[in-house]
């Protein structure tokens, strides 16, 4: 996936104001190589570690928000400084990476530069980080908030039982039943059947 390095002065383009410094503390600190991808769909950022041949490593999509995009940079943050801490001798993400993590969103919250509905969110997924992240449901959907208009693009929990939607690789589906905490939806080409969070984005077809 194309990726550009973005120069220290563009970064506040894509955070929220008055967190840059912060942000630009950790990457002189830690020597890191910041890039911004295009939207990729299965992750919204990723860490590689130092290497003898290499700097730490992040790149995050460049499509989020300003504060989705804060919130994926601390969590591969949160990344590296649990590499610098106990090096590969923990799970990428066990509990030594939660506090590191929880840490890191508390700097931020501390400094209240998030809006009253997204600090909320957050205050809740303190108790358990995700392993994605914003990928708490909650936090997806006020997130969703803060994002360019997208009215074409609808969350499955959204869009009427029987309903047929698209996703980005072109495939259709038709909206089934609520199985605990997942759609059950099948697929009109080949009749599978497949399960979705409620707040998977779609396209809603003829809509």
């Amino acid at each position: 996936m194309p990726k550009k390095e973005i120069p220290i002065d563009h970064l506040q383009n894509y955070l929220p104001p008055g967190t840059r410094d912060a942000i630009t503390s950790y990457l002189h600190q830690y020597r890191v190589h910041l890039t911004i991808a295009k939207s990729r769909r299965s992750i919204l950022g990723d860490y590689r570690h130092r290497t003898h041949q290499a700097n730490h490593r992040i790149s995050v999509n460049g499509n989020l928000n300003n504060y989705s995009f804060l919130i994926t940079l601390l969590h591969e943050l949160a990344h590296l400084l649990t590499f610098e801490k106990y090096n590969n001798r923990v799970l990428a993400h066990g509990k030594e990476w939660k506090i590191i993590y929880g840490q890191l969103l508390q700097q931020f919250l501390n400094n209240r530069v998030f809006p009253a509905d997204i600090e909320n969110e957050l205050l809740r997924s303190l108790k358990n980080p995700a392993a994605s992240s914003c990928a708490e449901e909650g936090l997806l959907r006020v997130l969703r908030k803060y994002d360019a208009s997208q009215s074409h693009r609808h969350l499955i929990e959204e869009i009427s039982s029987n309903a047929l939607f698209r996703l980005k690789d072109g495939r259709i589906f038709q909206k089934g039943e609520k199985l605990r905490k997942r759609f059950k939806c099948k697929e009109i080409k080949t009749g599978k059947f497949y399960l979705f969070s409620p707040v998977y984005e779609v396209e809603l077809v003829g809509g």
